[in-house]
């Protein structure tokens, strides 16, 4: 085969060269016309990226309310009526009816005790009253046999005297007779042991067969019906703590508060906690229970027409706490004196007047001056 002309196999090379070095400029003019065009795409944006330095931020107005000066303490419920129930005669446990944690009412047989001792002494008073009540009768018959016959001056007078002295013996013996038989009714009825109050079961002391004597306990019975209520305030308030204040309540054992009034203050303050003991009644409420924690809120004062802004709306300066009042869109920095802080609200004492916009949320990130986007209310409930 005839190879091709040395002229032809140099000048291959080149134009290969040539039509690589095309493609790259080509791709260059390329990049080059892409970046001019989006430049002039980003030149519209500038206006957006201005609006984006404006803080947004919302807003709520100074109002003027009726606060209360309160003081809270946390103390415990004693129980006034907690009965250990105790055995009245030496018997053994014939049953106990009640178990712990059961309610009972008062007069109800909470424990049986073995009655046969006593059922015996009973049928032996009873057998006693029934011979003095025999032997008076048959007396009686003959003090009135002994009358007639003195009137008709067939007996003397000392013989009548005689049957009558001991007809006057025999019924001091018989009413001496009655009274220990009511004694022994008594004591035999204390069989049944009855609950002294209402309460609920604390303890079960005794079981069945135990042999319990004079004052042994049965069972204990802590009563619900009258509690006190114990709160330790510090010795700071106790002179401003009066008996006859209201004092609000709540437990963990009962969902309804309550609202009752200090009763009385204890006169020593607490070697331990340096605290003074405030007590309160809390009578027939069901759901509090004695052992239980309480919270109590003392009503020390009240202010009317106090100016309060939410807590969100207070910023920590450096020149001290200040409140952001919002003019014609912009943040104006008030220096305020801040009073009472409740429910979310602060009170001020001054800087900021009844019925001026504050800024809330956001008003952590605003300066004096900055510009603000106020957000709707209606926008700011539906904002992530």
């Amino acid at each position: 085969m005839k190879r091709p002309p040395l002229s032809l196999r140099l000048a291959a090379p080149f134009c290969l060269r040539l039509v690589f070095f095309r493609l790259v400029l080509l791709r260059l003019a390329a990049l080059v016309l892409g970046s001019l065009a989006l430049a002039a795409c980003d030149k519209p944006e500038a206006p957006a990226v201005k609006a984006a330095n404006v803080t947004l931020i919302t807003v709520a107005r100074a109002e003027t309310v009726d606060l209360e000066v309160r003081e809270q303490a946390v103390g415990s419920i004693e129980g006034l009526v907690d009965p250990t129930v105790a055995a009245e005669i030496a018997a053994r446990v014939v049953k106990v009816l009640v178990n712990p944690g059961q309610a009972v009412r008062k007069g109800q047989v909470i424990a049986l005790l073995d009655p046969t001792d006593y059922g015996f002494m009973q049928r032996e008073a009873e057998s006693e009253v029934n011979r003095l009540e025999t032997l008076l009768a048959n007396q009686q018959r003959m003090v009135e046999r002994n009358q007639r016959l003195v009137e008709k001056n067939f007996l003397s007078q000392t013989a009548l005297d005689d049957v009558s002295t001991q007809r006057s013996a025999l019924q001091q013996q018989l009413d001496a007779a009655r009274s220990r038989l009511a004694g022994v009714r008594n004591t035999g009825s204390k069989t049944q042991v009855l609950a002294p109050a209402d309460g609920i079961v604390e303890k079960q002391i005794v079981a069945s067969g135990d042999y319990v004597k004079i004052g042994d306990p049965i069972l204990q019975i802590i009563g619900t019906q009258k509690l006190r209520v114990h709160l330790p305030f510090p010795e700071s308030v106790a002179g401003k703590l009066q008996p006859g204040m209201t004092v609000r309540l709540t437990t963990p054992t009962a969902a309804e508060p309550l609202t009752s009034t200090v009763r009385a203050l204890k006169p020593l303050i607490g070697a331990g906690n340096r605290a003074v003991d405030v007590t309160a009644d809390v009578v027939g409420q069901p759901g509090w229970q004695p052992g239980a924690s309480v919270e109590g809120t003392v009503v020390l004062s009240k202010r009317d027409a106090a100016v309060v802004i939410p807590e969100q709306s207070l910023v920590l300066r450096p020149a001290g706490e200040v409140a952001y009042v919002i003019d014609n869109n912009k943040a104006v920095q008030r220096i305020l004196k801040t009073g009472l802080r409740q429910e979310g609200r602060v009170e001020v004492l001054q800087g900021v007047v009844a019925g001026e916009l504050v800024a809330a949320d956001g008003a952590g990130f605003l300066t004096d001056g900055a510009e603000v986007n106020i957000q709707k209310p209606s926008q700011a409930a539906t904002a992530p």
